[in-house]
């Protein structure tokens, strides 16, 4: 448990808050390049508790911008994308993709206010086709970009969703570096599916190691097959808030999120599955994009969303699957087939993670010896938020772009083996580079 004070230093990303400071050292990816078009319609984002707007401009550079006109606040969303600028409809103020004005129209010609003014703006890049924000006090010099093996690896290799979940970054995060639940939250009570062909649901009373990294957390969890062999998976917690999940057997990828904080109550899911040397299967893309008879995979499909109005933040990655609709839980099938009456993994997931509050009172919680790897996260969360906000001391590595290659594992060792050694070199990402064993 945590107590009410920890929760908020954890729990709180706004400006001025210390997991906002933290949380800004880093570049935050936010968009698919795709939904910015030279002189398309901008697109209302928030992140970190911010208001903003993303736009590319006629020559293809992305701005990162207030959503407020300077001027009397008018809604830059409404704003005219036009000749490398974005104009407001207002008054016509016009913006660079730097903050800078351009034009101020109903002002007179030699106007020296233009040169006193300038629009919030965060510097942006794009690297195979995602747009990354850098929101720290140093724009003209920011950390390089992370070197992350989803954003690495060819478009064939990969597929990348994007959802809102209404519940804070940290819950979502704790919901996926937790092992013990995969078996119970995902599994049948028939004996049909996939799932009910994994290895971990042979064991369902793991037992865990962690160890803390330069990058974050390693938390491996240990299921017994037979009385010489043993089953390891390691999943990964990577700073600032990175999980990634160790492959299964049948399909072997890599896979995890970036859990982008919106605000305190809101967190953008961006999920990535790949294969590090080959394109990805064809046939779990469609699942993806289509889901698997009726339900939700480990991505949202296209019948998933819910779109908002163009003035709502991420407005086009809002789902049907929420507190308001009950996440769409079935007790029929929960009687019948599925442990849990909630139509697919990420929807159970979610509904877990988020179904009961925004921001959980974890000074209500009973933690067990399964929730060893969420205990010590937490712990290297609350040391890095008050190191930094106390003495300015920053994560170790943290501009270092090669802190983040790194691969979740699941391991089949002799009893005894240790993890750490047997799986050195297939933790450590290698852009090309297939598994280096048999997952």
């Amino acid at each position: 448990m945590l107590s009410p004070e920890d929760n908020e230093r954890l729990t709180r990303v706004g400006p001025g808050t210390p997991m906002g400071q933290l949380m800004r050292l880093y570049w935050l990816p936010f968009l698919p390049a795709a939904d910015l078009t030279p002189d398309g319609q901008p697109q209302r984002v928030r992140l970190l508790g911010e208001e903003l707007l993303a736009f590319r401009d006629s020559s293809g550079a992305i701005g990162l911008v207030d959503h407020a006109c300077p001027h009397r606040g008018a809604p830059l969303v409404f704003a005219r994308n036009e000749d490398c600028g974005l104009r407001c409809v207002y008054h016509g103020w016009k913006f660079g993709t730097d903050g800078r004005v351009l034009d101020m129209p109903a002002e007179p010609a030699d106007t020296r206010l233009k040169d006193k003014i300038r629009l919030k703006h965060y510097a942006c890049v794009e690297r195979n086709g995602m747009v990354w924000a850098y929101m720290g006090e140093d724009q003209d010099t920011p950390p390089p970009l992370p070197n992350m093996e989803w954003n690495l690896v060819p478009e064939a290799n990969v597929h990348v969703s994007l959802r809102i979940q209404e519940c804070n970054w940290l819950q979502a995060v704790e919901g996926e570096i937790d092992s013990a639940h995969a078996a119970i939250l995902h599994g049948r009570i028939d004996a049909g599916g996939a799932i009910s062909d994994w290895v971990q649901k042979r064991d369902l009373r793991p037992v865990f190691e962690c160890q803390r990294r330069d990058f974050g957390m390693s938390i491996a969890s240990r299921r017994v097959l037979d009385p010489e062999t043993h089953y390891w998976r390691v999943n990964q917690f990577l700073l600032p808030f990175y999980t990634l999940v160790p492959p299964q057997s049948r399909y072997p990828e890599l896979s995890g999120h970036a859990w982008v904080p919106i605000d305190d109550c809101n967190t953008l899911c961006i999920m990535f599955s790949y294969t590090p040397a080959a394109p990805f299967y064809e046939k779990s893309r469609q699942v993806f994009v289509d889901g698997h008879l009726g339900r939700e995979t480990g991505h949202p499909s296209r019948h998933a969303y819910a779109p908002r109005p163009p003035t709502e933040p991420f407005a086009k990655y809002w789902t049907k699957f929420n507190t308001q609709s009950g996440f769409l839980f079935n007790y029929d099938a929960q009687t019948k087939t599925w442990f849990s009456g909630l139509p697919g993994l990420w929807v159970q997931d979610a509904a877990c993670q988020s179904g009961v509050a925004p921001i959980y009172d974890r000074s209500k919680e009973n933690l067990g010896i399964s929730d060893t790897g969420i205990a010590m996260t937490r712990r290297l969360l609350l040391d890095s938020v008050k190191k930094l906000a106390s003495d300015g001391i920053k994560p170790v590595r943290h501009d270092d772009p090669d802190l983040w290659m790194v691969r979740a594992v699941s391991l089949t060792l002799p009893a005894g083996t240790p993890w750490q050694e047997a799986g050195k070199l297939p933790m450590t990402a290698r852009v090309g580079e297939d598994f280096g064993y048999t997952p």
